[in-house]
C-alpha cells in the first residue's frame, strides 16, 4: 500500500509527505488507478494517516518503504544502531496497518478457522511419549 501511496502521489505531483516538499512531475507515468480524482483522495487519506506517526517513525517508513535504504544504510543515516531499525521498523508498519484499517484504507481479512491437518508422525494417542518405548508398552 505503501508503493501505490508513493507511486499515486507522484502522478497527482507531490512528493510523498513523509518525503518532504511538493514537485510536478516532467514525464507521465502509464499507471492508472481508477480516476485522478480517486488518486488525489487515496494519497490524501494515506498522508492523513500517515502524520499520525512519530517522527522516527516517518524517518523510517520513508527511509526504507518508499526509498529503498537497507535497514543498515538506515541506521547510518538516521545515527542510530541498526537493532534500532530492526526493532522500531516493524513496529512502525504494525502502526501504520492499524492507522489504515480504522481508518478504512485497509479491510479487515475475515478471521479463518483451520483446522489442524493431521500429521503422519503423530503417535496415535493425544499424549506425546518422552520416548518411542513408551509405545511400544
Amino acid at each position: 500500500m505503501l508503493r501505490r501511496y508513493q507511486r499515486l502521489s507522484v502522478e497527482v505531483g507531490r512528493l510523498p509527505s513523509l518525503l518532504g516538499r511538493e514537485f510536478f512531475r516532467t514525464r507521465v507515468t502509464s499507471y492508472h488507478a481508477g480516476t485522478f480524482e480517486d488518486a488525489v483522495i487515496f494519497v490524501h487519506d494515506v498522508a492523513r494517516g500517515l502524520d499520525q506517526l512519530g517522527e522516527f517513525e516517518h524517518k523510517l517508513i520513508a527511509k526504507i518503504a518508499l526509498q529503498d535504504y537497507t535497514q543498515n544504510e538506515t541506521a547510518q543515516v538516521l545515527g542510530c544502531w541498526r537493532r534500532t531499525v530492526g526493532r522500531r521498523f516493524p513496529e512502525a508498519l504494525d502502526r501504520v496497518t492499524a492507522i489504515f484499517l480504522d481508518s478504512g484504507l485497509l479491510i479487515r481479512l475475515p478471521a479463518t478457522d483451520v483446522a489442524r491437518a493431521k500429521n503422519c508422525q503423530e503417535g496415535s494417542g493425544g499424549e506425546i511419549p518422552a520416548s518411542a518405548s513408551a509405545q511400544r508398552e
